[in-house]
């Protein structure tokens, strides 16, 4: 059988006509597509679930520090609050702490798994890793939710996009947002429609937004964009399981999005010239990170 698929309908097809999980034609699909055995496919995303792992930690023990001094440390703060009886709850504020970890990490020049970049790589394994901690999931169940990420992700990227540069922030912390809820809803249980209407639901929440890096580095407001993306992707993920459902199918929402991201002005795409990155404050680090790296290069 042929496991390709180039929309969430064909993707739902797919599974109902075998009554399998979305993340076991993810897996049929990588087999086929690099002839590649089925141990073997899993052992790669194994091995991106322990980098995903250690870089989430890294965050949380250590105050990594990027070169510029914009971020580090603040995934710390955010986790010891968690257990302060937070007002959007303790394990909302873990996960947001470890996807904020993930990022700061990567502004460390440490190494992460982009899901799906570099600067949205704190979502997917913030919401899987504290909510697996929660729920005692294991290993396995992790590794088919990120198939399950993978499969939402690629019909992301073949149908809109997932470059700031193409699409805004949305096609970034959105699309991370909405593949972390499609995998929380499939370990959770949830039919392949729920982890789809998941994923139409987090996209939605944050349809349009901009990506504005203050000084182009991936930071601020990239880091705390992931801990609002962390809770964006678990409640879209409750929201699917209740059984509420996206009025807006989801190959549709993909379309709105890219369309959106098409209309957004230049300067709102990773350019640094518009929103936050335009503001007076964020002109004065960017100077003054200008001015440092001119010293350095003497």
């Amino acid at each position: 059988m042929n496991y390709d698929f180039k929309t969430g309908i064909e993707l739902v097809k797919l599974c109902d006509a075998e009554d399998i999980k979305i993340s076991e034609v993810m897996i049929r699909r990588e087999m086929d597509i690099s002839e590649t055995a089925r141990e073997d496919v899993i052992a790669e995303m194994r091995s991106s679930l322990h980098v995903m792992r250690e870089s989430s930690e890294k965050g949380l023990t250590e105050k990594v520090q990027s070169v510029s001094r914009l971020s580090g440390g603040e995934a710390m703060k955010l986790y010891s609050y968690a257990d302060a009886e937070p007002l959007s709850g303790s394990h909302t504020c873990k996960a947001a702490a470890a996807a904020m970890a993930v990022v700061e990490v990567n502004a460390a020049m440490g190494r992460i798994v982009a899901a799906p970049t570099a600067g949205a790589s704190g979502i997917l394994p913030g919401v899987l890793l504290e909510t697996g901690k929660a729920r005692n999931w294991s290993d396995d169940q992790l590794i088919e939710g990120l198939f399950c990420a993978g499969a939402v992700g690629m019909l992301f990227a073949k149908n809109a996009t997932i470059s700031g540069a193409a699409g805004g922030c949305q096609a970034e912390t959105g699309v991370a947002a909405a593949i972390s809820a499609a995998a929380l809803v499939e370990i959770s249980g949830g039919s392949p429609m729920q982890c789809l209407d998941a994923a139409a639901i987090a996209i939605k929440n944050i349809e349009g937004l901009v990506c504005d890096p203050v000084a182009g580095l991936v930071e601020c407001p990239c880091i705390k964009r992931n801990a609002m993306g962390a809770a964006n992707a678990m409640l879209s993920a409750d929201m699917a399981l209740c059984g509420i459902t996206s009025l807006i199918p989801f190959d549709e929402v993909v379309v709105s999005m890219y369309n959106v991201g098409r209309d957004i002005r230049p300067e709102y795409r990773e350019t640094s010239k518009g929103g936050l990155a335009a503001t007076p404050t964020a002109k004065l680090i960017a100077s003054g990170i200008k001015r440092m790296n001119g010293r350095r290069d003497d």
